[in-house]
């Protein structure tokens, strides 16, 4: 119980860090975030790795880079990235999971070709289910896909095929989760969707639009 007070309340120290990473570790820390030990496995690479992410330098990379669209990403929807303080480092070292979803979620969306919107959400939540990260993921999109077309219901049409395509995706794809993403910043960002057996070109909105008219 001592523990547990002591995680809460370093949590709540971190809330407002400028340093989004620090609260979604602690976050998981006290919530008690597992995965698999299949899982864990395929983790060991990216024990302890957490570069900070630099939009400013990404943005500044050649047109069609991967670290340049993914910086084109964050910027367009206002978006931080999620990078941790050194004084966590052993707690982002017993949380990798947790760090590493937040970390790579938006890195996700740039791959699959997934917005922001629930739909978008949805599609990315799905390929992680397909990929079996955790079973929460798993509780996740089971809720999501009861509350997400009552809370968008103009995007019902979409949310459930974006479900579709993401597990379609998720069961082709490698391993992403325990990709090291940003040591290939500087490639394409097609060269880093055929490493990681995705389709060179991902689906987009107007491709969705077609679909559905």
């Amino acid at each position: 119980m001592f523990n547990k007070l002591k995680q809460i309340k370093m949590l709540l120290n971190y809330q407002k860090s400028e340093h989004l990473g620090d609260f979604a570790i602690l976050k998981s820390e006290v919530c008690g975030a597992k995965v698999s030990p299949a899982v864990a496995s395929k983790l060991q690479e990216v024990v302890g790795y957490h570069p900070p992410i630099d939009l400013e330098k990404l943005s500044q990379y050649p047109q069609g880079s991967f670290g340049r669209e993914y910086a084109e990403h964050m910027k367009a929807n206002h978006l931080r990235p999620f990078n941790v303080s050194p004084e966590l480092e052993e707690v982002a070292r017993r949380n990798v999971f947790a760090l590493r979803y937040v970390v790579t979620h938006d890195i996700f969306h740039v791959l699959l070709g997934f917005d922001t919107s629930y739909a978008g959400e949805i599609g990315v939540l799905a390929f992680a289910v397909e990929q079996n990260y955790s079973q929460s993921l798993k509780v996740g999109l089971w809720l999501a896909k009861l509350l997400y077309p009552i809370l968008a219901p103009q995007q019902i049409k979409a949310i459930f095929y974006n479900v579709n395509k993401g597990r379609d995706l998720g069961k082709n794809a490698d391993f992403l989760l325990g990709y090291r993403f940003e040591e290939h910043w500087l490639e394409s960002t097609a060269e880093v969707r055929e490493c990681l057996f995705l389709p060179p070109q991902p689906l987009n909105d107007s491709t969705l639009k077609t679909v559905f008219l």
